[in-house]
């Protein structure tokens, strides 16, 4: 998939959401990111211990569908939640859509990237109500993560694989974080981005703790390089 076309979304709104409820957060239609990502990001990341490359990924619905409904957005963060602590993963920032997902995560320290966004695409499915097709995650991988075949209802939630931008300068970082908070108001699902709860924006503007721990390098394990003979 095309940088372009990842990043260039369908118009429309899903019907399931509603309008999300605002707690005491004057609103950023006019100043739309007055918290400094540089300050708040660069400070914590300097906890990183053999930290690589930073990864911008997607992950989409099968064929684009909405089937992130605000439920199954929850179900998800709390999924992420878990996938970082196993896997080491650290998330810088998140937005969960009605038809797809953005990231923006470190390398895990434990396996590769792919494992862990396998295990959180299974996983996630595997906690839907109703009975799960069981299937390896290498095929869900190739095939789509299969859902129960209820009469009427699709088969598949995740389309297969997932979009990887890596991200190497600061600038980029926060470009691609900045890209992330605005999605649910370019698309036209709230005004400004903190009316957004299935994001990791709020973080940023007020410090505000949410279901995914942001910038969270205490789960990482310093390793010691042995000295050279």
């Amino acid at each position: 998939m095309s940088r372009r076309r990842c990043e260039t979304w369908d118009s429309g709104c899903d019907s399931h959401f509603g309008t999300p409820e605002i707690r005491n957060v004057e609103s950023s239609q006019t100043t739309p990111f007055p918290f400094p990502y540089s300050l708040r990001v660069a400070r914590d990341l300097e906890r990183f211990h053999g930290g690589r490359d930073l990864h911008f990924l997607t992950l989409s619905c099968h064929r684009r569908q909405p089937l992130l409904t605000p439920n199954r957005c929850d179900l998800f963060l709390n999924i992420l939640e878990r996938v970082h602590r196993r896997y080491r993963l650290v998330v810088l920032g998140y937005v969960v859509m009605p038809e797809h997902v953005h990231l923006l995560v470190s390398e895990p320290q434990r396996d590769t990237l792919s494992t862990a966004i396998q295990a959180l695409k299974l996983g996630f499915v595997r906690k839907l109500e109703g009975p799960v097709v069981p299937r390896s995650r290498n095929t869900s991988e190739t095939w789509g993560t299969p859902l129960s075949c209820t009469s009427g209802a699709p088969k598949h939630l995740w389309q297969a694989r997932f979009y990887d931008f890596n991200v190497w300068t600061e600038k980029k970082r926060i470009e691609k974080l900045r890209y992330i908070h605005r999605n649910p108001e370019k698309r036209g699902l709230v005004a400004s981005p903190e009316q957004w709860r299935w994001s990791s924006y709020r973080y940023y503007l007020c410090g505000e703790k949410g279901p995914v721990k942001i910038n969270d390098t205490e789960i990482l394990v310093m390793t010691v390089q042995p000295r050279s003979a």
